[in-house]
């Protein structure tokens, strides 16, 4: 099964919308890996540059309402080509956090208390995902542990790698 976690980056920001994830002008390229270097580029955010703050992240961490905007599988397919796994916000756009476990990565809802704690973290912070047990450690200057829930049915698509690869172990 694929590790979840690694370095995380903070976008401290309600209603991050897919048009911002990845813009739309971007939409009629052939492959995922030529969105690659558009992701989060219209992203208006202060002091936030894409091209430096998103090298080494595997992990975001946001606030209410991520992935808000249009239904493209785009905005979770850049996130997967720039080896971004988990986005761990307090809400998600409902198709948005579909479309991450049908491509086998984490969207993780946690309350607004718990995100606040993930903010508090300071310096560089490091989170590792226990998908089957559930938790969440993170460590920065301090650390801290949560622990969330998925369906059944959207854990074992995640385990399994997305809908395609669990499709195929199962029909």
């Amino acid at each position: 099964m694929k590790k979840f976690g690694g370095q995380a980056l903070f976008l401290d920001r309600s209603d991050i919308n897919t048009d911002e994830i990845i813009p739309a002008k971007y939409l009629t390229e052939n492959t995922k890996i030529a969105l690659q270097p558009f992701v989060l580029e219209d992203l208006k955010l202060g002091g936030f540059d894409p091209a430096r703050d998103l090298a080494g992240k595997k992990v975001i961490v946001s606030r209410a309402n991520f992935g808000c905007g249009s239904s493209r599988e785009h905005a979770v397919w850049v996130f997967e080509v720039n080896d971004i796994n988990t986005v761990i916000a307090q809400s998600f756009a409902r198709i948005f956090r579909q479309n991450m476990y049908n491509c086998g990565m984490l969207a993780i809802e946690l309350p607004a208390a718990d995100i606040d704690t993930l903010f508090s973290l300071g310096g560089e912070v490091e989170i590792e995902v226990d998908l089957a047990g559930g938790k969440i450690k993170a460590r920065g200057e301090r650390e801290a542990e949560f622990s969330f829930t998925l369906n059944e049915f959207d854990r074992k698509l995640v385990a399994a790698g997305g809908w395609l690869n669990y499709a195929d172990q199962h029909y």
